[in-house]
């Protein structure tokens, strides 16, 4: 296992939700490969089993309410791993940190200390994590989100 996949492969999911809900998660990684199908090249998902510099990835988080009630507020945060680079792209309604997830808003509004010390507008490369929060999720309902990256 390269670098690169020993990084992907930890925990990619948090929840933090107000109260216990009986909302399940699972979390899956998936790398684009161009490929040629009968001559035809075609873009791939398929499982990371050797990554580089420069794949592009997709991080996805699988939710589904289990319980015989909504599930309210739910939050989903996903850590972006430090080996990747976040594209910029993720389902509607994220928020970001630069912190380490500490806080959260949307990337226009958050900033960075530059190389020279001076603040300046984030960029999606500098994302550490991406949180959605779901209003409500309804008793049997199921749902995802997904984020975008690429191998630093």
């Amino acid at each position: 296992m390269n670098k690169y996949l020993m990084l992907l492969s930890a925990p990619m999911v948090l929840a933090a939700t107000p109260a216990p809900q009986a909302v399940q998660l699972s979390s899956t990684v998936m790398v684009e490969k161009t490929v040629s199908v009968g001559g035809r090249e075609q873009v791939e998902l398929q499982k990371p089993t050797n990554v580089l510099p420069g794949d592009k990835l997709i991080f996805q988080t699988n939710y589904r309410n289990a319980g015989g009630q909504p599930a309210t507020q739910f939050v989903v945060t996903n850590p972006v791993p430090a080996a990747v680079a976040w594209t910029g792209e993720a389902t509607p309604g994220a928020v970001e940190s630069v912190d380490g997830g500490r806080s959260y808003a949307p990337l226009s509004q958050l900033k960075v200390k530059g190389a020279n010390g001076a603040l300046r507008p984030a960029q999606p490369a500098d994302v550490t994590h991406i949180r959605w929060t779901l209003a409500s999720i309804a008793p049997g309902a199921s749902g995802l989100v997904k984020y975008r990256g690429m191998v630093r």
